[in-house]
């Protein structure tokens, strides 16, 4: 099999030499923005965790620069060199950025005593850099306050980089968070985590080469860190639209925007500096309304209404709107228009999208069908370099009309593998499809290609001729994509043919996080890893005491669903553990060893037996999943 990168094909550079024909490549004016303010940059742009492992490399793009290459479709270029640029940035007199040190900006709001922090990236490593680099040029001023915009990890995980445990404990820095934060940030990247990280490493590109014709952005910033997640619970919960407080002398007048870019997100209003921060619901570019990684779909609808409020409230009083991606926009005017075409994107995709669904499209056909107007078309930060409209008008269908299209054929299809060997034998047998497949490659029609050498792949996934032209094909699609996350997943999927998995390279499961775990959701986090038939003729209880709260849980096992309830019980249990809320993660890490959950602060009455019993029905989750092979 040949494992060797190829160069764009002419379909390929004939796309590309349409869009760039049709696009206005000749406007600078996102790059005046994007430089404007500069302060200062690392020199190297590297961040290194305590154990010298590299955790952020901006200089690895430092191949971006002049035309885009044959391999990179022009208008990801364009963004790539726009959100690779890295340095501390004044927004307004009173306000920072730090932008290029991870996938999302960190930024700093002068005080009357010290600093505060507005979403402090993924990792402590990236957070602390960034503090460092403002505290270089606008001196070493405290931090006094964190505000969390939303419950994305890019936005909260690098929090202990720029706080220490003694003002935490001494109550010294309130971290201010919109309300729900804490149960939407540790729930999603707990109950799903290992496979939403496992898909990420796809979505940006993680094991990729940075260079034309491998990694070159994900469109909403370069890549993640890899450095060390943390979360610290909120001390402040914003509740309410127009709710006003005050943190080191800085007013603040909120707007809260639940179930828009995430389940908990808020806009931040600054009046005296007239500046608006728009969390991450006005950006440069198109957003996912269902990220490709996966998560709960969002609802453009509200999205786009948080928009119209937010202009409604502090339109006429806006000299710049910043967000946590991406660079500002200044001057009322130039503003405003900015929030009302980025309302107007979210309404259309969804409005259109259900005009086309009720005159009964589905939501492949309305994805092929639908043409954004002119003037959104036109707009550079409306361009579909992390969201597309293809796969968001697809997740507008599936939140009001589900999975099933209405066709019946569709309703019990067989899964890939047992599909594909009946596709094979429709077909031809694998060589057959193969030779077919050489000649759709070479005509361009590289997603049909993608798609039937797909079936041979999963019916015969050692045949090498199959691999080497799908891996292939993903590559040329890459090359095409405008989308950073759809060029990052084509490619890793090559990569992946080519050289094997490459399993998750960064988990955002961390002690730290799994801290931050209320009982229920550790329960939860625990009956979604049973293994159903082997424990269905299983039954036992388990009763957690926590000796601090006072609270008891009953733990139930049964019918292969591990169920549980605070509610009195009337019936023993078969064991019961005490010990001190904060024990509880061990639970599931000391095992039925007596001395471990001694170690631990948890004393066991009963039949310890149970404990291992309940361990035994647990899977463990794998974090290497086959993605492009079955």
């Amino acid at each position: 099999m040949d494992t060797t990168q190829k160069p764009a094909t002419a379909p390929i550079l004939a796309a590309h030499e349409a869009l760039s024909k049709s696009l206005p490549m000749g406007d600078e004016q996102d790059f005046a923005d994007a430089r404007r303010g500069f302060l200062g940059a690392l020199d190297p742009a590297v961040v290194k965790d305590a154990a010298g492992r590299v955790v952020w490399d901006n200089d690895s793009y430092a191949f971006l620069t002049g035309d885009a290459p044959a391999t990179v479709n022009p208008s990801l270029w364009r963004q790539s060199t726009l959100t690779a640029l890295h340095g501390l940035f004044e927004v307004t007199p009173g306000i920072y950025q730090v932008r290029g040190l991870d996938l999302s900006n960190v930024s700093f709001v002068e005080g009357e005593r010290g600093i505060i922090v507005i979403d402090p990236l993924i990792s402590v490593e990236t957070a602390a850099a960034a503090l460092g680099l403002y505290r270089r040029h606008r001196g070493d001023r405290p931090v006094t306050g964190v505000i969390y915009t939303h419950s994305h990890a890019d936005h909260f995980g690098g929090v202990r980089g720029v706080v220490s445990q003694d003002d935490l404990d001494n109550g010294r820095v309130p971290i201010v968070a919109p309300e729900g934060f804490i149960e939407h940030a540790v729930s999603e990247n707990v109950f799903a985590g290992t496979a939403m990280a496992r898909r990420a490493g796809y979505m940006y590109g993680a094991a990729l080469p940075r260079g034309p014709r491998g990694q070159v952005g994900t469109g909403l910033g370069q890549t993640t860190s890899t450095g060390y997640l943390t979360v610290v619970p909120p001390t402040l919960s914003i509740s309410t639209t127009g709710q006003e407080e005050v943190v080191d002398g800085v007013r603040m007048v909120f707007q809260m925007t639940p179930d828009s870019e995430a389940p908990a997100e808020m806009h931040v209003h600054f009046p005296e500096p007239h500046a608006l921060c728009a969390a991450e619901n006005a950006t440069h570019v198109l957003h996912n309304i269902l990220t490709i990684r996966g998560a709960l779909v969002r609802d453009p609808h509200v999205w786009a209404g948080y928009l119209t409020e937010a202009i409604d409230l502090f339109g006429a009083d806006l000299d710049v709107v910043f967000a946590s991606h991406h660079w500002p926009t200044w001057g009322r005017e130039r503003a405003v228009e900015f929030l009302a075409l980025q309302r107007d994107l979210y309404a259309y995709l969804h409005d259109q999208t259900l005009r086309m669904l009720n005159r009964g499209m589905t939501g492949a056909e309305i994805a092929e069908a639908i043409e954004l107007p002119p003037a959104l078309h036109a707009a550079w930060h409306a361009h579909g370099y992390y969201g597309s409209v293809s796969h968001n008008v697809k997740a507008v269908y599936q939140r009001y009309m589900g999975w099933y299209d209405g066709n019946p054929a569709h309703l019990w299809p067989h899964p890939p593998v047992e599909a594909a060997h009946r596709y094979l034998d429709y077909m031809g047998g694998a060589d057959a499809v193969v030779d077919k497949a050489r000649a759709s490659y070479a005509a361009g029609d590289l997603r049909w290609v993608a798609e039937v050498l797909d079936h041979v792949v999963f019916a015969q996934p050692e045949h090498e001729a199959a691999r080497e032209l799908l891996a292939d094909t993903y590559e040329q699609l890459g090359y095409g994509a405008e989308n950073g996350t759809w060029r990052c997943a084509y490619l890793s999927g090559a990569h992946e043919l080519r050289h094997g998995g490459f399993g998750t390279p960064a988990s955002p499961i961390t002690p730290d996080v799994l801290a931050q775990l209320t009982p229920e959701q550790l329960f939860d986090a625990l009956a979604v890893r049973v293994n159903g038939p082997r424990c269905w003729h299983e039954h036992l209880t388990l009763d957690l005491h926590l000796t601090d709260t006072g609270v008891r849980h009953r733990l139930v096992l049964r019918n292969g669903v591990l169920t549980h309830t605070a509610a009195a019980q009337n019936t023993p249990a078969d064991a019961v553990l005490h010990m001190p809320a904060a024990a509880l993660p061990a639970v599931a890490t000391a095992g039925a060893d007596p001395d471990a959950l001694a170690g631990a602060g948890i004393t066991v009455d009963g039949d310890q037996g149970v404990i291992g019993r309940l361990l035994a029905s647990l899977d463990a989750p794998d974090p290497d999943f086959a993605i492009v092979t079955p």
